[in-house]
């Protein structure tokens, strides 16, 4: 009669369980469906961050004297920013208990470098446009002063700024909102709809004063959500292509240092110029036509969409 040792035949079972969850663990899709109702996510996104940003659009419109005081009131405009990334995150963890699927991996560097380079040289086509046109002329000394040792630092500093405000909208438009679209509508749907949430979202500050061009509110309104449509595409091409939030990110606060700070800075005041130029003039129209129809027609190097991973 032969015996069996007790503790080899336990090793023996353990060693076959380990091997056996080793091999599940590397035969399972690196995508796993979600178990949550993607329109349920995004109803109740949209219904929290609107009623979140909502106290910081009425800090901006009546400017009680206690964000006065408190001076909440001269970061309003940060912590807005920021309001889609606290829905997204709540509502993550609410429907999921986790926070995956934003897209926080680093991924390829190439659409980190395609992220940057884009809004500086869209804005140097279109600000380069009134420069040699005699529209709004280019400020050489400004220019100069802007580009030398002593003002690098200040400039690196307002850029870091841009992107981590701009992070804030990034983390809720296209790290939750763009990806749970995708799980049930199509590309086109998703620039549709990220466009109108998006629109909106301005439209309060719009109204109140706090954001604007100088053709009045309606002129403002109307090219602005034009110019969305553009942008729209754009950024749910690069966050869907790259899987990566981080290339959105610094499209966008590169599109708002260099659109808002940079080259308005070193371009002359002039009554065409500001028709023209910035996100409220009509040559950004034409660019958001050109650059929305291009990624539009790219979008067949996308993941398939609806996807239930969110096309990621």
């Amino acid at each position: 009669m032969h015996y069996i040792d007790d503790n080899r035949l336990l090793s023996s079972v353990i060693t076959y369980n380990s091997l056996v969850t080793i091999v599940s663990i590397m035969t399972e899709p690196v995508h796993a469906p979600l178990t949550t109702n993607p329109k349920r996510v995004v109803a109740a996104y949209l219904i929290l961050v609107f009623a979140l940003s909502s106290l910081f659009w009425y800090l901006i419109a009546v400017k009680p004297q206690f964000a006065l005081d408190t001076g909440i009131l001269k970061y309003s405009l940060v912590l807005l920013m920021w309001c889609p990334a606290v829905a997204a995150i709540a509502t993550r963890l609410a429907f999921q208990r986790n926070i995956r699927g934003f897209g926080f991996r680093i991924g390829r560097i190439r659409w980190w470098f395609l992220a940057m380079v884009i809004p500086i040289v869209l804005g140097l086509v279109m600000y380069g446009t009134a420069w040699v046109t005699g529209t709004a002329p280019l400020l050489p000394d400004k220019a100069a002063a802007m580009l030398a040792m002593p003002m690098l630092e200040a400039l690196l500093i307002g850029l870091g700024y841009s992107v981590i405000s701009a992070t804030g909208e990034e983390i809720g438009w296209r790290g939750l909102l763009v990806p749970e679209l995708g799980r049930f509508t199509t590309f086109t749907w998703i620039v549709i709809v990220s466009t109108f949430v998006w629109f909106c979202w301005h439209v309060p500050v719009m109204i109140t004063g706090g954001y604007g061009g100088p053709g009045g509110l309606t002129y403002s309104l109307g090219m602005f959500f034009l110019s969305m449509i553009g942008g729209s595409t754009l950024f749910a091409w690069i966050r869907l292509r790259s899987g990566s939030i981080w290339p959105a990110a610094l499209l966008h606060g590169f599109d708002n240092y260099f659109g808002q700070k940079f080259y308005p800075a070193i371009t002359a005041t002039t009554e065409a110029g500001g028709a023209m130029l910035g996100e409220f003039g009509w040559y950004l129209v034409l660019i958001s036509i050109v650059i929305g129809l291009l990624f539009w027609y790219l979008r067949y190097m996308l993941p398939k969409m609806p996807k239930p991973e969110g096309g990621l």
